[in-house]
């Protein structure tokens, strides 16, 4: 399963970036491979409109499964509810390694 988070850093002790169009980059986490790749959001941030839409864009054409984040914007949601991406929201700060528990233990 890949899951994309919206991450102030590259590794998982970084906190879960609170938004997802405008987020710092992302951390993608394969969970087959075992694999974590770090992806800039750099364009995405001083957007001036279409942030969410195109980081929606992002995370379908990287193939992911599922989305944690801290928020998502009505536009990126409209987005991402066309597509096979489950979204699930952290509304505390947190670790990317915390919130990946707290996503694993919403499932079981």
């Amino acid at each position: 399963m890949k899951i994309l988070f919206t991450a102030k850093g590259e590794d998982w002790e970084s906190q879960l970036d609170p938004h997802f169009g405008r987020a710092t980059g992302f951390l993608l986490y394969d969970t087959a491979s075992n694999e974590k790749s770090w992806i800039s959001n750099q364009e995405n941030i001083q957007a001036s409109h279409g942030a969410g839409i195109q980081a929606a864009q992002k995370a379908a054409d990287l193939g992911v499964e599922v989305l944690i984040t801290g928020r998502v914007g009505p536009k990126a949601k409209s987005t991402l509810d066309n597509t096979s991406i489950q979204i699930f929201t952290v509304d505390t700060p947190c670790t990317l390694e915390e919130a990946y528990s707290r996503f694993m233990d919403s499932n079981k």
